[in-house]
């Protein structure tokens, strides 16, 4: 089976999907919707967003996107899922690279990585990041967002934070206080606004190092 973009950030399968790609041009065909889908939310945003325009957009049938996705949260969910997945593999880039040294860097790398999505990957202004979406999971696992547990996993392998209750709260915290602010800071699109970029850098860290410890 190929492993698409939105299956490799939901490991073992994920509810989201009615059916998982097992072939090139099914992977393909997902790959597209989600694409249509994120070009339409850019334009109108997801509030407007139906499985009618994604079909459209994409140049496929409404019985192909039904095939994937049973509703239009769905693809917005979907969608919302990629791009924490290619959000994750930036900042995994960047630590292979070696420059990173702490936690503290890597919370910086990951700032810079998500402005730099807002500049430049459709759809990303439009999802909100700090939502969990409902991936057929009891209601307690799911009060955590994807990004927030991502954060978390990176920080506890490569950097040695201890994954606490109290760690795990912060950095959920973290992630509401960082998604506002850059919203903030791309409010009016372009490059944003320096100033609200560097605030959410300094805040976030500040707010963590009481909190976080290193093995």
């Amino acid at each position: 089976m190929l492993v698409t973009d939105v299956n490799d950030a939901l490991p073992g399968g994920s509810s989201l999907l009615r059916n998982e790609p097992v072939q090139a041009r099914s992977s393909a065909r997902l790959t597209g919707l989600l694409d249509a889908a994120a070009s339409i939310i850019d334009e109108i945003g997801y509030e407007r967003l139906t499985t009618a325009m994604v079909a459209e957009r994409a140049g496929a049938s409404i019985g192909t996107v039904y095939r994937y996705f049973p509703d239009r949260i769905a693809v917005v969910d979907a969608l919302a899922l990629r791009c924490i997945q290619r959000l994750s593999s930036r900042v995994a880039d960047r630590v292979a690279e070696g420059d990173i040294g702490d936690w503290r860097e890597a919370i910086g790398a990951l700032i810079d990585a998500k402005a730099a999505m807002y500049r430049d990957e459709p759809g990303f202004r439009a999802i909100r990041f700090g939502d969990a979406p409902d991936l057929g999971a009891p209601q307690e696992a799911q009060a955590a967002s994807p990004l927030a547990d991502q954060i978390t996993t990176l920080l506890a392998e490569r950097f040695g934070v201890v994954r606490d209750e109290a760690t795990e709260l912060a950095i959920q915290v973290v992630v509401e206080i960082g998604n506002a602010l850059l919203a903030r800071a791309f409010v009016t699109g372009g490059d944003g606004d320096a100033r609200f970029v560097h605030e959410c850098r300094r805040v976030v860290t500040a707010y963590l190092e009481p909190v976080v410890t290193v093995r």
